[in-house]
């Protein structure tokens, strides 16, 4: 089986030495650029599976690279950043990209988050139609959820709300995507309609809800469904 191969667009020799390593040493394939523009010459060559983004990069902001990525490829795209401001990461999701994990971070959540979201990206149409998290199964081409067998009964809100994060476990919808999605009607879209349905969500799905484990809150940019099975 051919190893995955990653681009790395960083113009910080230091972080790309580090990721090449970590990345190596867990058996990808590695192609490295220092600017946006030689970014998208291997892109067109390399045809790399994912993509790792800085934003700060010489030439061009990151930011205006991500739907460039998007139009020209399919691989999976997280930007890796220092730009902690939450409209930053909004941005970012909103423009494409499926992860966003921020500078200095941890080897290994970032392999994890780079798994997660290049396995949603290898499904035939990048969404998952059924999901399973520990006694919880969410059935999508069914419209069904079952918690211990049991079915559960949903609002349509509330369905199209655990739809939306269900079709990419792991990766963050940003509120206005899921807003966009379940709320059809622009007059309606106001994120304290989505925190009122994924705290009646909560209650129905989740063992503790002082402490979430299935719907976890990413503070200001949005929600990410956690613990998926298959």
């Amino acid at each position: 089986m051919n190893r995955a191969k990653v681009l790395i667009v960083d113009d910080e020799p230091h972080i790309r030495r580090l990721l090449r390593t970590t990345l190596e040493r867990t058996d990808y394939e590695v192609v490295e650029a220092g600017s946006a523009r030689e970014g998208l010459e291997r892109l067109g060559s390399a045809h790399p599976d994912i993509v790792l983004l800085d934003l700060g990069l010489p030439d061009r902001d990151g930011l205006e690279l991500v739907p460039i990525i998007r139009q020209r490829s399919k691989a999976t795209l997280l930007v890796v950043s220092a730009r902690e401001a939450t409209d930053q990461k909004v941005t970012a999701l909103d423009l494409g990209a499926d992860d966003y994990v921020t500078k200095p971070f941890d080897t290994e959540e970032l392999l994890a988050r780079m798994r997660a979201a290049f396995r949603n990206r290898k499904s035939a149409d990048g969404a998952q139609l059924r999901v399973v998290i520990g006694s919880l199964e969410i059935d999508l081409l069914n419209r069904m959820i079952r918690r211990d067998g049991e079915e559960l009964h949903l609002t349509p809100k509330e369905f199209g709300v655990l739809a939306e994060l269900a079709r990419f476990p792991g990766r963050v919808i940003t509120h206005d995507q899921i807003l966009k999605s379940v709320w059809p009607n622009e007059y309606e879209r106001h994120v304290e309609y989505l925190r009122v349905v994924i705290r009646n969500l909560r209650q129905k799905i989740e063992a503790d809800l002082s402490r979430p484990r299935i719907i976890v809150n990413e503070l200001g940019v949005g929600y990410r469904l956690l613990g998926a099975d298959g």
